[in-house]
């Protein structure tokens, strides 16, 4: 890039592939440059769902400080039919062709601009596209045998961006599951599950087994946290919960009870403790943990992640 490319904040680079929407070959360039017309529109494109033109000043855009230069804009074509407050905004390329090597040279806005056309600003470009001096050197290869060739391609820039906010919250309402577990001594399922509850944006339920699970079988109460259709989540989507789970003394205030943090998943749904308390002492009735045949746990969840999407 040569340095007044970089104070004009334009970005020249060459490409082997041709642009995407148009080519324009001029043939007897020098009689074109002679006849002393301004500006040479082409014919009509469409690209990015409207219709265009390519704007040429064979002998530069005096206006815009394009003397000496070859001046080249897009310019957009049939707005007749669009609302009166109508906007388009698009990135574009514009190109020439090095005959020699094959290559396109491509010419853009370094920073990648998007440009706004409108009722007032119909056409973007640049004034400054190439020096007449390069242009005519044929070692650069545009201009061969009095012919050139230049391009252009348009994307379309919808605003149909969706975003998300992803927020951590701090003791969210309604944070406590409790799960009251009557006739606990009858009870003879493999594990048992509350009701579920929303907290934050999710939904949580506890599940407890009362003769353990696995390998704490027979010997300790397992209790856990399960994130209810996180298989329903986005892939790679994932909710933070920091939680206590708890089997309430009810003598006393002495709970047995655990912190958990967690990133739960669809392959990670829920999390817990296996060995929460060992039977015997979950069954010593001096210790408060089972009365009159009741059992109480809890999860208490102190903060939780949330996720709002807009669009």
């Amino acid at each position: 890039m040569d340095g007044n490319s970089k104070k004009l904040g334009i970005r020249r680079t060459t490409r082997d592939f041709p642009p995407a929407h148009y080519l324009f070959k001029v043939e007897s360039f020098s009689l074109l440059a002679k006849t002393g017309v301004d500006k040479y529109e082409s014919d009509v494109f469409e690209a990015a769902g409207h219709k265009w033109r390519l704007s040429l000043y064979p002998n530069g855009d005096n206006k815009s400080n394009g003397s000496g230069f070859i001046s080249l804009y897009l310019v957009i074509d049939h707005t007749e039919n669009l609302p009166h407050t109508w906007e388009v905004n698009v990135s574009f390329r514009l190109f020439m062709l090095d005959q020699i090597r094959g290559k396109y040279l491509t010419i853009e806005d370094a920073d990648g601009a998007v440009k706004r056309f409108h009722w007032l600003k119909t056409e973007w470009g640049f004034a400054q596209l190439i020096s007449l001096e390069s242009f005519n050197d044929t070692s650069n290869g545009y201009l061969i045998g009095d012919c050139c060739i230049f391009g252009a391609e348009v994307f379309l820039m919808e605003r149909n961006c969706k975003w998300e906010c992803l927020s951590i919250i701090k003791e969210p309402e309604d944070n406590t599951i409790t799960f009251k577990m009557d006739n606990f001594s009858k009870l003879d399922k493999k594990y048992y599950e509350s009701s579920v509850h929303t907290i934050g944006d999710s939904k949580w339920k506890l599940t407890v087994y009362p003769k353990g699970n696995v390998k704490f079988k027979g010997k300790a109460l397992s209790v856990f946290l399960e994130l209810v259709e996180a298989e329903k989540l986005p892939p790679k989507r994932k909710v933070y919960a920091e939680y206590k789970l708890r089997v309430r003394n009810q003598i006393n205030d002495n709970h047995m009870e655990f912190t958990v943090e967690r990133w739960f998943s669809a392959t990670s749904v829920n999390w817990g403790y296996p060995q929460f308390i060992a039977l015997k002492l979950l069954h010593d009735a001096s210790k408060g943990y089972v009365v009159y045949d009741s059992l109480i746990v809890e999860a208490e969840i102190a903060l939780v992640s949330k996720v709002k999407r807009f669009s």
